[in-house]
């Protein structure tokens, strides 16, 4: 049997319809030593400078109200959305009760993710375990439930990278080569702030017996962000993916080092390397990780793709099979196991 796993159970790849492969529905990815009122509110008079410095506020980088999920995702099922995955591993306050919640009061399916983020943000615990270790962790949140629920993850990732590599994060990825060789779900890494990162975590992911086939590697906008780099990647089989989108500036909040592309900008990269065959292999999405970019707080939400972008495809003269291939076939194949437990 084939079958998506969602947090309110296994699903048919037939009932369902626009993904974004993606994103966070509830977080918290403050980062570790930032001072500040996590929870101080936002305003509309520092709603724009918050979000254009986006890693310097802490009430930014949290969002674990359960009604606002619910609310977000029902802006988002209006859009047209019908799937979306919560990205939100082990650290980043992962709450796939919450999810359920969210999934039940919105109609979303929803699927939540296996693994752990950065070092930075891991427990000693977790930072001391060896790889095997982590990937009977990673399969029991597949086939068994995460956090000490019955609710299974769906995917594995994102696997967070850092460059350089920290030796738990080579144990993650390792662990999650494992895991997929388990249970055959697909891997999805977070990858360093480096142009040769994405190439060593396919070295190690492939040495450990990983079906390059099912990784994708996230964050092309600011890894890549002229497409240098990326048709090696593809060459070797893996899926990359544009997340930033509804970010509309040069600027990159992470880094001085990095000029971002537009929308128009991320299409047309997509467009070349669509035209060179490798239109099956790329996924879209938003990586929704702060209050600002949420419609509550007067941003795009998660439906912004289908909203508004969709439209630049045409634009573009993006295909009928490519825009069917970024918005639902890719993800859905992705997302798919060929076996489900019991």
């Amino acid at each position: 049997m084939s079958a998506i796993r969602t947090v309110l159970g296994d699903v048919s790849p037939d009932d369902v319809g626009q993904v974004m492969f993606h994103e966070h529905v509830l977080f918290d990815i403050v980062p570790p030593g930032l001072t500040g009122d996590r929870h101080a509110p936002i305003g509309t008079e520092d709603r724009w400078q918050i979000d254009y410095r986006s890693n310097e506020a802490a009430q930014n980088a949290l969002q674990t109200d359960r009604d606002v999920a619910a609310s977000e995702l029902a802006a988002y099922a209006q859009d047209g959305g019908s799937l979306i995955v919560d990205q939100s591993v082990f650290g980043l306050a992962r709450d796939v009760e919450g999810l359920a919640a969210a999934s039940r009061a919105s109609g979303v399916h929803v699927v939540a993710a296996a693994g752990t983020y950065v070092d930075a943000y891991m427990t000693d615990k977790i930072r001391a375990m060896p790889s095997g270790a982590l990937a009977d962790r990673f399969v029991s949140e597949l086939t068994d439930g995460a956090d000490g629920t019955g609710i299974r993850a769906g995917l594995i990732g994102e696997i967070g990278c850092s460059w350089p590599l920290a030796p738990s994060e080579i144990r993650a990825l390792e662990a999650s080569a494992e895991a997929q060789r388990r249970t055959g779900a697909a891997i999805s890494v977070h990858p360093g702030r480096h142009e040769t990162a994405c190439g060593q975590i396919l070295d190690i992911l492939a040495a450990n017996g990983a079906d390059l086939s099912r990784v994708v590697l996230c964050h092309m906008d600011r890894t890549h962000p002229d497409g240098t780099g990326i048709g090696p990647l593809l060459e070797r089989g893996a899926n990359v993916e544009w997340d930033f989108f509804g970010i509309e500036q040069s600027h990159y909040w992470m880094t001085d080092a990095v000029e971002l592309p537009t929308d128009l900008g991320r299409l047309r990269l997509i467009r070349d390397f669509a035209a060179q065959g490798f239109g099956d292999r790329i996924l879209v999405s938003h990586d929704i990780c702060t209050k600002t970019r949420l419609r509550r707080w007067g941003g795009h939400g998660y439906g912004h793709i289908l909203r508004n972008v969709r439209a630049l495809m045409r634009r573009l003269d993006f295909g009928a099979d490519l825009i069917g291939a970024l918005l639902r076939d890719t993800p859905v194949r992705l997302l798919t196991l060929k076996e489900t437990a019991p």
